[in-house]
């Protein structure tokens, strides 16, 4: 069975817009194989971001980045060849992922790179609303929908939050033993089970019914046996 790559990632801004001056500070990703969370730094991308404006008081009760806890880390262009690298042409799964895109594409546009195509996003609010129409989809809703235990989140982060959305992806997507219950059945479909070879049995036959056929046969006109 083929690898299928996933990177769950999450940013924090400085606000809502990029185009309104608002930028990335932090981006966090976890990779995801075959729905299964990816262990080790090599499948984790961290990164603060240097935004070279303040941090509004409103988005420090969020996430508690400051200005002063950014100085000294380096620009988003400074870390955006790593990001596209780690990424590489594989699905980002993001919660809301039109605000992620919207922030990471005018920061790539900015840097004078080409934008992430959105056929490349896929979003896991959307699917949550899909399946669950009218109900709370926030991802700590979603966490206590799933029992999916979130009580270390007492500010947002990108890389915890990616960490969690990770799980509440799979989930989303049918859980961990949907995969499994599907390898299990194949496995089955291969295996030859030894038939048991039925006893003979006897069917005598009754004089009577001998007689009968007897008679049967010497009534048959021209019968092919004859010939």
């Amino acid at each position: 069975m083929n690898s299928i790559r996933e990177i769950v990632f999450d940013t924090e801004t400085t606000g809502f817009d990029p185009f309104s001056g608002d930028r990335v500070i932090e981006i966090g990703c976890v990779v995801l194989i075959n729905k299964i969370v990816q262990t080790g730094e090599e499948n984790q991308f961290h990164r603060y971001c240097n935004p070279r404006r303040d941090v509004p008081e409103s988005a420090v009760k969020v996430h508690g980045l400051t200005a002063e806890m950014l100085a000294d880390k380096p620009y988003f262009e400074d870390v955006m060849d790593e990001f596209l690298d780690f990424v590489g042409d594989d699905i980002l799964v993001a919660h809301n992922a039109e605000f992620d895109k919207k922030f990471i594409n005018w920061e790539l546009e900015n840097a004078g790179r080409k934008p992430i195509p959105a056929a490349q996003f896929k979003d896991t609010l959307a699917i949550a609303r899909g399946k669950y129409p009218g109900a709370q989809n926030s991802l700590d809703a979603l966490c206590r929908r799933f029992g999916i235990e979130n009580g270390h989140r007492t500010l947002h982060g990108a890389l915890l939050d990616s960490e969690i959305l990770a799980d509440v992806y799979v989930e989303l997507e049918g859980g961990r033993q949907t995969g499994l219950e599907l390898t299990v059945e194949k496995k089955k479909a291969f295996v030859q089970t030894e038939k048991k070879k039925r006893e003979p049995r006897s069917f005598p036959l009754t004089d009577a019914e001998l007689e009968a056929h007897k008679d049967y046969i010497m009534a048959l006109k021209d019968p092919l046996w004859g010939r």
